[in-house]
């Protein structure tokens, strides 16, 4: 008997859904366990993966010990690390939203640094499988692989195991009180350490187990397997990160879905759009969760009313420009040492810049990046650190800066005015992230900005219908390579003089009002939604003119180059080199530029990687260090100021005084 197609695709389809379930899985418990969001779910699927290649390829390991090796002692053993060394300090003293999304993106990117220095770059295509992909025939000539039948079986065990654990055991008991109030729970005798590093290694298990399963069917790489996966945030976000049938049954639909998609070829304009759209079924979901109103910041807890992002940002509430922490009351003495060091950063800034001038053509030409991806950090300042917005997405930007202008330079448009145009049009798309920006941040705002990114990424640069024959070639005087070079500078230096403008006067302080607590800025009459579209549409501009040169620098344009998971890496960068200034963005790119030219694939993101995760394991030692640059005077308590009554006022005040006896 023949079986119908849309069932054949919905078997196979079953396969991909049981993946996604399984991380799912993950995501849930361990927010449900932690109240952390593991955003290095992905790095840890791919890290499990390679040590199972590693096991079996390279040291001929039988599977039957591999497997269990890798899933169940390296995953969870490198989830209870995670714990120990990074998250549960953050823990214990309360830590905010940002502090632990900049703790996760530092061990995502780290994960990510190590598979490059062990494993390299190159995808590799012999990943073993857990379970042989035997077929196994059904009634009505129905056929399911014994792979499937494992990963369903395992999901359902799975989910039942941890619902039966959540509802009817003591331990499950502990797991919600300690995440309702972890200090409460503590003084209960309740061991909130170790639910904490249960919930770790859980969620580790179901990520190694994920990139076990997906690894065989796709190529093997730091980049490719920790982005897949990263889309599977759709499953748990649309569960609203607590239950678990949702996110199982949106899973395995979402997997059908996109196996059945697979069934259309349709013609004209449209049909190449359509298939893309129906290949990355993930992230349109993510998208579409992330953009429904309400659902996000239901998942993530709600809005916290006061973002502890200043506490990330060097520089900030230290002087750190007009209006911003420019009124600490530091000393003549502490004021001079500040002044001292912002001077020798911008002498480090300007001596890695203009030291590639006098190479030779060869190391002048692997530092061509540098000035592009400085525009490109520095739109994260503009955003993150001055506007507060934390952002994800900038390489989605800068990548749409680079395609327009290579369009357009395929048209015959000179170089110069072609990524001007491209700007101009760049810009606008800021308002995708900026509008729903409007009622959103912390957690919730990363998300929205990851996807975006992702989104253009997945729909836009990885189709060769819209990619295929784009040069960006650099004719007339751009062709030189030191002529091409002066000419970033130049840019650069433009755009440097433009945000020192927007961060100085009223809308510098406003957007540091904006930053620091965005309640007392909305009470204080600033205009909350044009500064949040404004500095989203600025970062937007920024990005895609850096774009632009990294393209025309490359003289390609290269989708890889533009991967939302070197977006997180540049994040992590800006908030490591300092977010709150304009001269970290510069320090940043030419340190990972230089990096990437000297040494191997992987060092610049390992480095940035440990650097982020110090930063947010001690980001609240940075309040305590700018406090500490204040004068003995400044941290006296000051007089209240006069209070000015009405004449009304002044009548009670006398009668209470004993005036009017």
């Amino acid at each position: 008997m023949t079986v119908p197609l849309p069932v054949d695709l919905a078997v196979a389809g079953l396969a991909v859904g049981s993946a996604a379930a399984l991380s799912g899985i993950g995501l849930v418990v361990c927010h449900r366990a932690t109240g952390v969001l593991n955003l290095a779910q992905g790095a840890v699927a791919m890290v499990t993966a390679y040590a199972l290649r590693q096991t079996v390829v390279v040291w001929h390991w039988p599977r039957a010990l591999a497997v269990p090796a890798c899933v169940l002692l390296f995953a969870p053993g490198l989830g209870v690390l995670m714990d120990l060394l990074v998250f549960r300090r953050l823990q214990r003293r309360n830590a905010g939203t940002v502090e632990t999304l900049v703790a996760g993106l530092g061990v995502f990117v780290l994960l990510i640094g190590a598979a490059a220095l062990c494993w390299g770059l190159t995808p590799l295509t012999d990943a073993p499988a857990v379970v042989p992909a035997r077929p196994i025939g059904l009634p009505g000539g129905l056929r399911l692989t014994l792979d499937t039948v494992v990963d369903l079986a395992a999901v359902a065990l799975i989910a039942v195991g941890v619902g039966a654990v959540s509802r009817w055991t003591p331990f499950g008991t502990t797991v919600r009180a300690v995440v309702d109030n972890r200090r409460l729970a503590e003084l209960s005798g309740l061991d909130a350490d170790r639910v904490s590093s249960v919930g770790w290694a859980f969620g580790a298990f179901t990520a190694g187990l994920t990139g076990v399963l997906l690894a065989p069917a796709l190529r093997l790489d730091p980049y490719g397997l920790p982005l897949l996966v990263m889309e599977t945030l759709a499953v748990a976000v649309a569960a609203g990160l607590r239950s678990l049938p949702l996110a199982v049954g949106a899973a395995l639909a979402l997997g059908i879905g996109q196996s059945e998609l697979t069934a259309f070829h349709p013609s004209g304009w449209g049909g190449p759009l359509l298939q893309s759209a129906g290949a990355d079924l993930f992230v349109l979901a993510l998208l579409a969760v992330v953009l429904l109103p309400g659902r996000l910041t239901r998942a993530t807890g709600g809005v916290p009313a006061l973002p502890p992002l200043p506490a990330l940002l060097p520089g900030v509430g230290v002087g750190a420009g007009a209006g911003v922490g420019s009124g600490v009351g530091a000393g003549a003495g502490v004021g001079s040492d500040v002044e001292i060091l912002r001077s020798l950063r911008r002498c480090a800034c300007l001596v890695l810049l203009l030291a590639p001038l006098v190479l030779r053509g060869g190391d002048l030409r692997a530092l061509l990046p540098g000035p592009g991806l400085a525009l490109v950090l520095l739109s994260l300042v503009v955003v993150t650190g001055y506007g507060g917005q934390i952002s994800l997405g900038q390489a989605g930007y800068a990548g749409l800066g680079a395609l327009l202008t290579g369009t357009l330079a395929a048209d015959g448009v000179p170089a110069l005015t072609a990524l001007l145009v491209a700007v101009a049009f760049a810009a606008p798309c800021g308002l995708l992230v900026g509008w729903p920006a409007i009622r959103r941040r912390g957690l919730a705002l990363a998300l929205t900005t990851f996807a975006v990114g992702t989104a253009m990424s997945r729909l836009v640069f990885q189709q060769p219908y819209l990619t295929v024959g784009i040069r960006l070639d650099r004719t007339g005087p751009w062709a030189n390579d030191r002529v091409f070079y002066a000419a970033e500078l130049a840019l650069l230096a433009t755009a440097l003089l433009l945000v020192r403008a927007l961060h100085g006067g009223r809308t510098g302080r406003a957007l540091g009002a904006l930053r620091d607590h965005e309640p007392a800025a909305y009470a204080s009459g600033v205009n909350v939604p044009r500064l949040k579209l404004l500095a989203f549409t600025a970062g937007a501009a920024l990005a895609a003119l850096g774009g632009g040169l990294l393209g025309l620098g490359a003289q390609a344009f290269d989708p890889d180059s533009f991967d939302p998971v070197l977006g997180l890496l540049w994040f992590a960068a800006v908030v490591v080199f300092g977010a709150g200034s304009a001269s970290g963005a510069v320090l940043a790119a030419m340190a990972l530029t230089a990096l990437d030219a000297a040494t191997s694939a992987g060092v610049s993101a390992a480095a940035i990687g440990v650097l982020a995760v110090l930063r947010g394991w001690s980001a609240g030692s940075w309040g305590r260090w700018a406090g500490l640059l204040r004068t003995p005077a400044a941290q006296e308590p000051q007089p209240d100021p006069p209070v000015r009554l009405s004449p009304l006022g002044r009548r009670i005040a006398h009668q209470l005084a004993g005036g009017g006896r």
